[in-house]
């Protein structure tokens, strides 16, 4: 696999222990973690750090001050987008590598400007939304990387 293949990209995330539940998933599959700034809490805050585990040292984190740095520094090929107001399935996409798998803020979710600008590349992950608000992000996360894993036979890279 090559390097930075995989990256996950939070907008804006507002939840340290989703950040860094997402940061010991980078450590497992090597994805390389992207932050858009602002962030809802500091990164050496304990919680991060403690959801996170002893695993940091073995995340690329990124930090971005904005989206349009986000898009200015890494020039990403495809961008994916999630959301559970969008219609068309995780599992219809066809993922590309190097891949960028973009995830709202836990409270706000992505950005209208996002939804617009990105409707062709906003998918979801098909859940029982009148009986819950969403998946948790680090959950949807995990299914989506997994899924880019599945169809890139990458799960032997990865041991």
């Amino acid at each position: 696999m090559e390097k930075n293949s995989l990256n996950i990209v939070l907008y804006q995330p507002v939840i340290p222990q989703n950040t860094g539940s997402i940061a010991r998933l980078c450590a497992c599959t090597g994805a390389t973690l992207h932050l858009i700034h602002p962030l809802g809490f500091k990164v050496d805050e304990a919680s991060v750090k403690r959801a996170g585990l002893d695993y940091w040292p073995y995340v690329d984190v990124r930090n971005h001050d904005s989206w349009g740095a986000f898009l200015k520094n890494e020039q990403p090929n495809q961008l994916t987008l999630y959301s559970k107001f969008a219609v068309q399935p995780y599992t219809h996409c066809t993922y590309q590598l190097p891949t960028y798998l973009v995830f709202g803020s836990e409270t706000e979710g992505l950005p209208q400007e996002l939804h617009q600008t990105y409707v062709s590349q906003l998918y979801k992950i098909p859940m029982r939304t009148s009986i819950v608000r969403s998946l948790n992000l680090a959950q949807s996360a995990a299914v989506v990387l997994y899924e880019v894993v599945r169809q890139h036979n990458l799960a032997e890279t990865l041991n």
